[in-house]
């Protein structure tokens, strides 16, 4: 089974650069998109064998994520349940026969941290909600969380100590998800691998390899056995993100 993530950066403009190519060239059985940036009237896409599932912020142009999946067995739902947090189209669960499939794109701290306190908020009902799906069955989290988890996830680690994504408070939450029961499949399966997800558009910072590895796929523990590869595609191009590719072993 191949799961692909990736935040888009407005799922209208990287339709025009070269995004359905790499949809047909994965084969993929669950496509998740962070940053769709779009309401359901504007996106006009047909996937034969594919089903599509949005969830649009109220904000136009802004936030938002959408599966899109050729598996059958699904059973859909949206946000945390939580209206503080559930009008910005920030999370799709998608329940399979094996597991649940969290797609979430992680709200940004921003600049001079303005967004850090809900941002601390938002990490606390994001981690009870992680720990109440995962209690039944296994869980898969993909996508977005804007953050670099440890200083070999990110180009110059200590010019960035107190920027957005790699403050303590950011990295700390990260570290409580993962010690709830989360395995960041990337980092187990490479300790030592230097890759990264996003390339700031400034100072030829992607052709200089200068980035963030800030999207992830984690999985229950309990299912790290069913992981085959975790890969990040760097190579692919249309978005300020690059895709990062989940396979796993058959049940």
């Amino acid at each position: 089974m191949r799961l692909i993530s990736w935040n888009v950066n407005g799922l209208r403009a990287c339709l025009q650069k070269g995004f359905m190519k790499f949809f047909n060239e994965t084969d993929c059985d669950v496509f998740c998109i962070q940053e769709t940036k779009l309401q359901p009237d504007q996106l006009d896409l047909c996937i034969p064998g594919y089903r599509i599932f949005l969830n649009s912020a109220d904000k136009k142009g802004y936030s938002g994520t959408s599966v899109i999946t050729r598996c059958d067995d699904v059973n859909v739902t949206y946000g945390m349940g939580i209206d503080e947090h559930d009008h910005e189209g920030r999370i799709i669960i998608t329940e399979l026969p094996d597991f649940r499939l969290l797609n979430v794109y992680v709200p940004n701290t921003q600049r001079e941290l303005a967004r850090l306190s809900y941002r601390m908020e938002w990490e606390e009902k994001f981690l009870e909600l992680c720990k109440r799906l995962d209690s039944d069955k296994p869980l898969i989290i993909c996508g977005d969380m804007n953050v670099a988890h440890e200083e070999i996830d990110l180009k110059n680690p200590k010019a960035n100590r107190r920027n957005a994504g790699f403050t303590d408070e950011e990295r700390s939450c990260m570290t409580r998800l993962l010690d709830a029961g989360f395995t960041d499949t990337f980092r187990a399966l490479y300790p030592d691998k230097v890759a990264y997800t996003w390339w700031s558009y400034m100072g030829n910072a992607r052709a200089k390899d200068i980035g963030w590895r800030i999207d992830y796929f984690l999985v229950s523990d309990r299912f790290m056995d069913r992981v085959r590869d975790c890969v990040i595609l760097p190579h692919i191009m249309g978005s300020d993100h690059c895709p990062v590719m989940l396979e796993l072993t058959n049940g």
